[in-house]
């Protein structure tokens, strides 16, 4: 089975009252069931064929979160092209970038984000634009608007012979350390992905999952979305802009959400609410979350407040399997400074300089291998051939395995410290420095030192309230980790630079608060 095929084939494979079930619900709003999905997917993927989209080619998704970016989704896969879900927040000069490396074709946006492709349209060899509606906002007269069920257009898309081994999506990194590369995922990769989730976590089709990043990222998407799509199940999707936690509480609580996706910083926000009372949550069952790692006392705040809610910490990259190891709900307060075991049907070694593996508890980088690992970078064959080697996706992370078997990580590669010879890894001093009763959030970075070439810097948010001094972030240091591993700068920001899918930009950090900036 291909993506392509993924609504047709479930159609087959449903019960007759599933297959009117809900499939996707927007938070309190419109619904479509799973033959709505299926249908009007079709009809999608038939108006791009008579614009000339055929196998191979590449369709640009720039929409906000709808119920109509799974049926582009799919109906693009249906025909064999291949998905580039772009970020709405791209500058232009950044989906310029995108569209040309990618070779769009085709670009489908919603009408509130017209102004802002007019400015590029020159600049980008686009050759038909299809406009969605959004906010009243006029179709622009250079494109032209999706059409629905029209004239048998909902009939079944003609076989397109595709393979699971041929590309369905690019994703676009997200860009921690610079300019972005194009992740290809294959149909199979996609369903593999799916397939493990379900395996792991024992999906039934009675889950009501819900998203809350943006759909453009797997973590919206991939995570939990369309495990739960596969297994015959609901998924509830938020809006886009305008986060705000007390609205997802009542979303959680309304749609009897059973399962999902909240990102660290959302977690915080909803433990430091002052109304957390008032939502019981009586039907969620577990909260998936990564990107960061989850302070200890958050997790004795949510046990206090939701006994019966799990909660789930996973590890993983766009490349590399996005969720390529999780920590079990029992095991987040024993062994809650790692992110578990790996995921099923996928390996995880730690590696020296020279691909050799490394025995347990010496750091090294991350590898990872398994069916839901990227086939390399579009249009880069550099960058494919140094990150995946034998089937292996060199992460530049760093981590290292316990006696247990669980992975603990020590930052990225680029961010180990060399400082007066001896190597730091940032993630020991931020998991240190998280344990602080008065910090919220921190990222440690490398700046430049005139003595030891490179000296620790601890970017901290304090919380609300506090009048926690540099003096004193370096002396709660010195009490847990050796005098040298100490920050030698202590940096309080209101806030930590981060990519869309939560990540925290360190080489904004590094350009930011160089040792020049610091002392001027």
């Amino acid at each position: 089975m291909d993506v392509g095929l993924f609504t047709r084939k479930m159609a087959n494979g449903l019960h007759p009252a599933t297959w009117e079930k809900i499939a996707l619900k927007e938070e309190m709003g419109r619904s479509w069931t799973y033959a709505d999905l299926h249908r009007i997917s079709n009809s999608y993927a038939n108006q791009l064929r008579e614009l000339g989209v055929q196998k191979g080619d590449r369709v640009g998704v720039l929409l906000y979160n709808c119920l109509e970016y799974f049926g582009v989704y799919f109906a693009v896969a249906k025909i064999g092209a291949i998905a580039v879900r772009l970020n709405f927040r791209l500058s232009s000069g950044e989906l310029t970038y995108a569209l040309n490396d990618s070779q769009a074709k085709v670009l489908c946006f919603h009408s509130n984000l017209a102004s802002e492709l007019d400015k590029i349209r020159q600049q980008v060899a686009v050759e038909q634009y299809i406009c969605l509606e959004n906010e009243q906002e006029p179709i622009p007269e250079w494109s032209q608007p999706w059409r629905l069920l029209e004239d048998g257009s909902a009939e079944e898309v003609p076989e397109q012979n595709v393979k699971l081994s041929d590309p369905v999506m690019l994703m676009y990194t997200s860009g921690t350390t610079g300019r972005p590369k194009g992740a290809i995922w294959t149909h199979d990769t996609t369903l593999w992905f799916s397939a493990i989730q379900s395996l792991k976590w024992k999906f039934t089709g009675q889950e009501i999952g819900m998203t809350t990043g943006p759909l453009y990222h797997v973590g919206a998407m991939e995570d939990i979305g369309l495990p739960v799509l596969m297994m015959g199940g609901t998924l509830v999707i938020t809006k886009s802009q305008g986060f705000e936690i007390g609205r997802i509480l009542s979303v959680i609580e309304q749609e009897d959400v059973t399962d999902c996706f909240l990102f660290p910083f959302m977690i915080y926000e909803m433990l430091n609410a002052t109304d957390i009372d008032q939502y019981k949550l009586e039907k969620l069952r577990t909260i998936y979350t990564g990107g960061d790692p989850l302070l200890p006392s958050a997790l004795e705040r949510l046990k206090q407040l939701y006994p019966n809610v799990g909660v789930v910490q996973v590890y993983g990259l766009t490349e590399g399997t996005p969720i390529a190891a999780s920590l079990d709900p029992q095991d987040g307060f024993t062994k809650g400074q790692t992110v578990g075991k790996p995921m099923p049907l996928t390996e995880i070694k730690i590696i020296d300089d020279h691909g050799n593996r490394l025995p347990v508890g010496e750091v090294g980088e991350i590898a990872i291998k398994g069916p839901a690992v990227s086939v390399g970078y579009w249009r880069n064959p550099k960058a494919t051939m140094e990150t995946f080697v034998d089937g292996w996706c060199k992460t530049g992370d760093l981590g290292k395995f316990d006696q247990d078997g669980y992975l603990t990580i020590a930052g990225r590669k680029k961010d180990m410290i060399r400082s007066g010879g001896e190597n730091i890894y940032a993630a020991e001093i931020e998991d240190i420095l998280y344990r602080h009763e008065d910090i919220q959030e921190v990222s440690v970075v490398g700046i430049p030192d005139p003595k030891y070439i490179e000296a620790v810097c601890a970017v901290v948010v304090k919380k609300k309230g506090s009048q926690l001094t540099e003096e004193e972030v370096i002396r709660y240091c010195v009490q847990h980790v050796a005098s040298y591993k100490k920050p030698r700068k202590v940096v309080f920001v209101d806030e930590l630079p981060r990519t869309p899918s939560g990540k925290i930009q360190k080489y904004i950090l590094r350009q930011d608060f160089s040792e020049e900036k610091l002392e001027a």
